[in-house]
């Protein structure tokens, strides 16, 4: 047989491969060997074997409740490092949103605006001027700073993608570590209960 079909029948005859079914047998069988000794000797022998099986499972069952534990602390980590991403993801949409809504109004107000101009072009050629050029200085001024308004809201709009764009990577990232330190813990968990059915031949 293979390596992997050895493995493969002893995990199927074992269970999870902790040993657990072995060493209950083994256990088993030193208690009738026991009870069936002949001597003092063998007896204290049988006796000593058991101890010795029954520390075996108390140590596996201790591990295993360890290693339960473990998982369930890493879980809630998971699932409160999940939540947060999430709570990060429907900001950044509210204020992706929010910063689109702002471009709409300096939009509104910048064709506002324009028309304002193209009437004050008008008004020129009637009299007053001097006042009507004050006040195309004054629009001018207020279009100009409106277009500030805009390239910023613009500049906003553009960094809050770059954030998102960053944050879905970042979430990328956690997942694929997710699934690498999963495959690894399997991977380990494989090798010690190879390494531990090979101490026990």
């Amino acid at each position: 047989f293979s390596t992997d079909e050895v493995i493969r029948k002893r995990l199927l005859i074992d269970g999870d491969g902790a040993g657990d079914d072995r060493r209950i047998n083994l256990l088993v069988k030193s208690f009738i060997k026991w009870c069936n000794s002949g001597s003092q000797e063998e007896g204290y022998f049988q006796y000593q074997r058991m101890l010795s099986t029954l520390s075996q499972c108390e140590f596996s069952m201790g591990k295993t409740l360890l290693v339960y534990d473990m998982n369930l602390r890493e879980m809630e980590n998971y699932e409160k490092i999940y939540k947060d991403i999430e709570n990060s993801i429907a900001a950044a949409h509210e204020k992706i949103a929010e910063c689109k809504k702002q471009i709409l109004q300096a939009k509104r107000i910048r064709k506002n605006r324009q028309e304002y101009d193209a009437l004050a072009k008008v008004i020129q050629h009637h009299p007053d001027r001097h006042e009507t050029l004050k006040q195309l200085e004054a629009l001018g001024k207020e279009l100009q700073n409106l277009s500030h308004i805009k390239e910023n809201v613009e500049d906003k709009l553009e960094l809050r993608r770059k954030q998102f764009h960053v944050l879905l990577s970042t979430i990328h990232e956690l997942q694929q570590t997710l699934e690498n330190d999963e495959k690894l813990s399997e991977a380990e968990e494989s090798q010690e209960t190879q390494m531990e059915t090979e101490a026990k031949q």
